[in-house]
């Protein structure tokens, strides 16, 4: 017997790439639903070979659902992740909303799986999981091992993130602008503050009072909450012209003494990297070719001489993916494998 799955926004980006995945992995479902606004009922998404159609999330009973998947954005997650945990089901949730309550695990499995048997444990738990920001998980994937060696002391990041963070519209601005201007058309600007073709835009998300963008604070305090809170995070996000995958330029600052050669091997050994760092050219990742992969790709390893103890390097991750969807379905499947999960009776 498999499990009840339902995708709630399954008819947005992340959506469609969760149906994607659990029909990739061949995820032990018996029966996946797919969710989304009264507006979208009826239309038609892939899962697989098969072909679901979209059902109203108003209306649908929840009852017996096993893993409701959130990716409809934070109001929605505001509105119905309580709702749907209180009738059984695990809520993993997409969306920024839960990621900072003390009482949702933030998981990225390959980091901080741990927490989940403590979580599961526990009669009074919220029955929601929490999904980082697409920047945060790519990142923690790769410091943790490092971390685990060496211990990280402050970290810097640079973010270079594709258009498909900002969700469809994004894309569409991008193929729009980049189109217009090869026939002398005006690139004006609607989901992006500026034009985002042929451009680069250091802001993402809502500034705060202290200068910083929401997205840069979230890499900030979900470094911390996943990885170490001791450790000092600083982060400049940027949104660039490329459709899928961001980038990360980071400076690591050690406690304990680390080498490149030494990062090299401990990443080659860790679950959920690709290391692809030759010294020539082309030989690292960018965000062309991680499109469609599962692992983080760490590239550009070496030496920071300017520092006690650091390290440069640069990551790179299809965002729709580790990022965002399949980070999600890892987390079931971890809840599965942990024996952590009894399944519900329809």
């Amino acid at each position: 017997m498999g499990y009840r799955v339902a995708v709630v926004g399954a008819t947005g980006n992340v959506g469609r790439e969760v149906l994607n995945i659990l029909a990739e992995r061949k995820f032990p479902a018996d029966e996946v639903i797919a969710l989304a606004s009264s507006r979208s009922i009826g239309r038609e998404i892939s899962y697989g070979d098969k072909i679901l159609k979209a059902k109203n999330l108003e209306d649908f009973d929840f009852t017996g659902v096993d893993f409701a998947i959130m990716s409809a954005g934070g109001a929605i997650s505001k509105e119905w992740a309580q709702r749907i945990a209180a009738k059984g089901a695990i809520v993993i949730d997409n969306s920024s909303y839960w990621r900072y309550h003390s009482d949702v695990p933030l998981v990225v499995p390959e980091v901080n799986a741990h927490v989940l048997d403590a979580f599961m444990a526990n009669p009074n738990r919220t029955n929601i999981i929490a999904n980082p920001n697409c920047s945060t998980a790519q990142l923690v994937v790769a410091l943790k091992p490092l971390h685990d060696f060496a211990k990280i002391k402050r970290i810097v990041v640079s973010t270079y993130q594709s258009v498909s963070g900002a969700g469809k519209d994004g894309v569409d601005e991008l193929w729009n602008q980049t189109k217009g201007i090869f026939v002398n058309d005006s690139a004006t600007p609607g989901k992006f503050p500026k034009q985002i073709a042929f451009n680069v835009i250091p802001h993402i998300d809502v500034f705060m009072e202290d200068g910083y963008t929401k997205e840069e604070w979230k890499v900030l305090a979900e470094t911390k909450k996943i990885l170490d809170p001791k450790i000092k995070v600083t982060c400049t996000a940027v949104r660039v012209p490329v459709f899928v995958g961001h980038s990360e330029a980071v400076n690591i600052e050690f406690e304990n003494p680390i080498s490149a050669d030494e990062a090299r091997d401990i990443l080659r050994e860790a679950p959920g990297i690709s290391v692809l760092d030759k010294r020539e050219p082309g030989g690292y990742a960018t965000p062309v070719e991680v499109v469609g992969e599962y692992d983080t790709y760490v590239s550009r390893i070496r030496e920071d001489n300017t520092i006690e103890n650091g390290l440069n390097i640069w990551v790179v991750s299809d965002n729709l993916r580790k990022g965002a969807a399949l980070n999600t379905i890892q987390i079931a499947e971890t809840l599965i494998e942990r024996g952590l999960l009894a399944k519900q009776a329809a």
